[in-house]
């Protein structure tokens, strides 16, 4: 086990719960894993495994398993098929050192990436990123999250990303662009990020512009669902 991958999933687990508590969801992390034993929100896992080798069994019994559940097997080693659960995607954990400084192959990053201080400067965010009212006020008042934004100059949003402290790594979630390449939002991510150390995870061509961004991959994780 990477001590990079490790990183990623419990830096993951904590955003997790930090989207589920602003909606009321209370967490339990351990050795095992972080979950919920209601229904997360929209996108967001019941569970998700923190070391490999976690018994099924165990993992279901601590969440609600009936359709609709999900869980992110952070280490791609849990066979949920026999509880009626199929796979919904894959992807690969993803690792950048910190860096000194945030020049690249890729370029000047343009616009800078701004911070979202204010609940209507989330709503036109979550707006733009498609998620709605999933993104909560309380995000903003907990100072472990960053909502960045990049504007047009008409002061409309055009891309942006959420980035979430915990331990030594910051965790690089929600990168999107309202058109075209989403490249320009990783770069600005560089220029935000200088001297943190940045994991995530990103699945098919989501994953080649943060390889071109500097990371590189960590090992690879799975969602089951149950419908």
């Amino acid at each position: 086990m990477s001590g990079e991958r490790a990183a990623a999933a419990r830096n993951n687990a904590a955003w997790c719960d930090i989207v589920c508590e602003s909606h009321g969801l209370s967490g339990r992390t351990d050795a095992d894993a972080w979950s919920v034993p209601r229904r997360s929100p929209p996108w967001y896992p019941d569970a998700v495994t923190l070391r490999p080798g976690v018994a099924a069994e165990t993992l279901l019994g601590r969440i609600d398993p009936g359709p609709g559940a999900s869980v992110k097997d952070s280490f791609a080693d849990l066979d949920l098929r026999p509880y009626g659960f199929r796979v919904l995607f894959t992807a690969e954990w993803i690792h950048r050192p910190a860096a000194d400084r945030p020049t690249d192959p890729m370029g000047e990053p343009g616009p800078p990436l701004t911070q979202v201080g204010t609940p209507d400067g989330l709503a036109t965010w979550a707006a733009a990123h498609g998620g709605g009212e999933l993104f909560r006020p309380a995000l903003l008042r907990d100072p472990r999250v960053t909502v960045l934004a990049r504007h047009a100059d008409d002061g409309t949003v055009t891309g942006g990303a959420i980035l979430n402290r915990s331990g030594p790594v910051t965790g690089v979630s929600n990168v999107f662009t309202v058109a075209g390449d989403v490249s320009p939002i990783w770069s600005g991510l560089r220029a935000a990020t200088t001297g943190a150390a940045l994991v995530g995870y990103e699945a098919g061509d989501d994953l080649a512009p943060a390889l071109r961004a500097g990371f590189t991959t960590a090992g690879p994780l799975r969602v089951w669902v149950r419908d």
